[in-house]
């Protein structure tokens, strides 16, 4: 049975130091699911301050993409799609990837997610479960301050949580376009090359306007509070228990772990009741110049080669429009 005796020749003082690092999990696992779950409550891993963050996951990248049905060429303004472009993309090769509706969850979000994502869902579970049994286990061995360092940072991520619920709202997405498809090219820095597909409003969704709007006052003091409480509770921890030190240390260190290799096994994006997913494998191309020939060819129009620099000037000819293109342009 645990007791509070300290373990010989170990000294956990500093354990608490371990909610204080930087890894970036938390805010990736938000930008993947495009907000915050009551769930996440219960999962607690390094790096709680850093989900107000989540909105840089994309490292500032905002690449051109360009519509091939209409020729419009704009820049993709969604960091969460951003980032998930970032890591489906791959150098010298065409990924192509499909935004389509969700589809409705008839037996609520958890069995949902198991159908989509199942082994990132059954990750994440056994990380909520972690922490319910660090929870418990501090409560046996009655380490009280243990338990009150869990609770402060359990009220952080709460706290976290509800503000990212709050900024994450479905804003300005441009004019509808019922029914209409589309097509875009999108050039990742790196030489990565997406090519997105899908209903034109399905993609309006992850792609246009704002995904997390700005702080409001409230909400910057309440993350700021949020914050301090998880430098408090590492000031405290040092009050625990050897035992109660090492159970928090191996929550946080196993929990941290658990979540990259969720982030890891999630293929899908979320994002505003839309799905983002890769579609069949990446094509390799010697040179950008290729790539962007054969789409011009397959679309049978190159404005939007010629607006984002694929292409010096419009080749086509009336004999490549109708299929005989036997094309004597060079790469």
């Amino acid at each position: 049975m645990f007791t509070q005796f300290s373990i010989r020749g170990v000294s956990l003082d500093a354990a608490g130091l371990v909610a204080l690092a930087d890894l970036k999990s938390i805010a990736i696992r938000t930008a993947l699911t495009g907000s915050a779950s009551m769930l996440d409550i219960l999962f607690l891993a390094p790096g709680i301050h850093c989900q107000r963050d989540a909105s840089e996951v994309n490292g500032g990248e905002h690449p051109t993409a360009g519509a091939m049905t209409n020729g419009y060429v704009f820049h993709i303004e969604n960091q969460a799609t951003v980032s998930y472009l970032q890591t489906v993309g791959k150098t010298g090769h065409l990924t192509t990837i499909r935004v389509s509706g969700e589809v409705p969850r008839k037996h609520g979000l958890l069995l949902s997610l198991l159908q989509t994502d199942f082994w990132a869902t059954a990750l994440y579970l056994i990380g909520i479960a972690l922490t319910a049994i660090t929870l418990v286990l501090l409560g046996v061995i009655r380490d009280w301050w243990g338990l009150g360092v869990v609770c402060m940072l359990l009220v952080a991520r709460i706290l976290n949580v509800l503000v990212i619920r709050r900024r994450t709202v479905l804003g300005w997405k441009g004019a509808p376009e019922p029914g209409v498809e589309g097509d875009l090219l999108i050039l990742l820095s790196q030489d990565r090359w997406v090519r997105m597909r899908g209903m034109v409003d399905d993609i309006k969704n992850v792609t246009a306007g704002q995904w997390l709007r700005e702080e409001e006052t409230v909400e910057s003091f309440v993350v700021s509070f949020a914050t301090l409480l998880v430098y408090g509770s590492a000031a405290l921890a040092g009050n625990a228990s050897t035992v109660g030190s090492l159970l928090m240390a191996c929550l946080l260190l196993v929990s941290a772990g658990i979540l990259g290799l969720c982030n890891a096994a999630t293929k899908t994006l979320r994002m505003f009741d839309r799905i983002v997913s890769v579609e069949g494998e990446p094509k390799r191309y010697e040179r950008r110049l290729e790539m962007a020939h054969d789409l011009v060819l397959e679309m049978r129009r190159d404005d939007w080669a010629v607006d984002m620099g694929l292409i010096k000037k419009p080749y086509l000819t009336p004999e490549m429009l109708q299929g005989k293109y036997a094309s004597n342009y060079s790469y």
